[in-house]
């Protein structure tokens, strides 16, 4: 097996493992709410979240064409599959990190800066598609505030309609509505996150000259959806924690509204080829809802805290992979 060919199974590896870190990292997105209410149990949320991923995860490959060639070219890299091998480190140890505190932070972001700091440091500031890096940072920095504010319409409409109902009859009605939004949670889950995955993989295929366009191909958006339900079976309950019970308390009513809301515009992205972050996209609509709810009843200190792994994730990332990148290029 000559060098290529290794960096590129490597590469390959590290993908998957992204991919299944990915999926028990942002399991909560899903399932968070639906296991707070008791909706769902954690296990039958975790099996219904770890299917419909997989589900999600082979229907579309939009978003892994942007991931793939949108933030630096593949094409022009002179050492992209260095580049793309800091990369995943880099975005593996900030997720493993922000696990292992139980923040929700993004996976997503973490890619995503990892990816710009390894072709800096390669390339010069030349080795970033700033048309394309600044549409998805757009998409990254708008889709938060816009699940936020689906989230308070949501919540603030459904609050009026059953202002009057019986608090038993709603509550039932909701958590079995939970287990449908909890479903489609996870599917759109799957259908932006996984594609991540799948691009990095393309990017390596094209970087090493095993192809020349950045179709993925099957075996490789097999290859991620499995690892992404495999890792979503894993669970992920120290974050779970954080979103299901410590930035407010969550009724049916209100998981069914975050739930929706998160998936509307996760799926929305998804069909616009944008990558989004599922842990922004879901927090915020959870923070709507509860504003919409009672503005109080948020625990604003958790949910800047929150916050803050958000800012600080991408230049992070970027800096931790630019100096793995100084470090791998010495074997080069």
């Amino acid at each position: 097996m000559d060098h290529m060919t290794l960096m590129v199974a490597l590469i390959v590896v590290l993908a998957l493992a992204f991919d299944f870190i990915n999926g028990f990292h942002d399991t909560a997105n899903a399932i968070a709410s639906s296991v707070s209410t008791r909706a769902l149990t954690p296990r039958m949320a975790i099996i219904l979240a770890a299917t419909m991923n997989f589900v999600g995860a082979l229907m579309f490959t939009g978003v892994a064409k942007t991931i793939g060639g949108k933030v630096t070219d593949p094409f022009k890299l002179e050492h992209g599959l260095t580049v793309i091998c800091a990369t995943l480190v880099g975005a593996i140890i900030w997720n493993l990190i922000t696990w292992w505190l139980g923040i929700p932070s993004s996976s997503s972001h973490a890619l995503i800066g990892a990816l710009a700091g390894a072709a800096i440091a390669s390339e010069g500031w030349d080795g970033i598609n700033y048309g394309g890096f600044s549409t998805i940072l757009i998409g990254l920095i708008a889709s938060p505030i816009i699940a936020f504010i689906l989230g308070y319409i949501v919540m603030f409409i459904l609050k009026h309609l059953f202002a009057n109902s019986n608090p038993r009859y709603v509550n039932r009605m909701f958590r079995t509505g939970q287990i449908m939004t909890a479903a489609l949670q996870a599917f759109t889950h799957g259908t932006n996150d996984a594609q991540k995955a799948m691009g990095i993989i393309t990017m390596a295929l094209v970087a090493g000259e095993f192809q020349d366009h950045l179709d993925v191909p099957l075996w490789a958006k097999i290859a991620a959806a499995t690892a992404m339900a495999l890792g979503t079976s894993m669970g992920g309950w120290k974050i779970i924690k954080t979103m299901g019970t410590k930035i407010f308390k969550i009724e049916p009513i209100n998981g069914f509204a975050a739930d929706l809301s998160g998936a509307a515009v996760i799926f929305s992205a998804t069909l616009t080829h944008l990558p989004v972050s599922t842990t922004h996209a879901i927090t915020s609509a959870i923070l709507g809802v509860g504003s919409a709810k009672r503005f109080s009843s948020v625990r604003w200190n958790t949910a800047g805290r929150i916050v803050v792994s958000w800012i600080v994730t991408i230049p992070i990332s970027a800096v931790l992979a630019a100096i793995l990148y100084w470090i791998f290029s010495i074997f080069q």
